[in-house]
């Protein structure tokens, strides 16, 4: 658990490295054909890839993982399938500012981000932002709909190496 410094005093946040997985690569399958999507075995692969992953990664990183599994997979398909599990509502695609789209299999609890500037870990953490609020003179003729708040830092591990 950590601190953070917010208006009214000290708030607690906590450090989250897993709070929910993915569904299952035969779930997914099972949902896309109630849906009518179109299965595949790329498609297929993906969802094994995104299967039991508690972390974020890009959706490079899941081209190059499912490329391995099989070498002629587009990288548009690795996309279109991430972008029709995000429609489905089964991840959030994110863009922290890493320069890569990353995959969060964390859908079904409202959480932030902490983000290493060194290695670019993307990692989860819960913190009460229900107090955060835009000064009305801010605000005018504009309707907040979501709120994302990133943090950046040093991982623990690059920490330790740079010591």
């Amino acid at each position: 658990m950590g601190r953070s410094r917010s208006g009214n005093g000290w708030q607690l946040t906590t450090i989250v490295d897993k709070l929910l997985d993915v569904k299952s690569a035969d779930e997914l399958t099972a949902e896309f054909r109630a849906r009518g999507l179109r299965v595949t075995p790329q498609r297929e692969a993906i969802f094994r890839l995104l299967q039991g992953v508690d972390t974020h990664p890009t959706v490079d990183s899941l081209f190059d993982a499912a490329r391995a599994e099989m070498p002629m997979i587009s990288r548009k398909t690795v996309y279109q399938t991430v972008h029709d599990l995000e429609a489905l509502g089964e991840v959030e695609l994110l863009d922290v500012g890493t320069g890569s789209l990353r995959v969060d299999p964390n859908v079904e609890h409202a959480h932030q981000h902490l983000v290493c500037t060194r290695c670019g870990a993307v990692r989860d953490v819960l913190v009460d932002i229900a107090d955060v609020r835009i000064p009305n003179r801010y605000r005018r003729d504009f309707t907040v709909e979501a709120v994302e708040v990133v943090f950046r830092g040093v991982c623990e591990q690059c920490a330790s190496t740079a010591s």
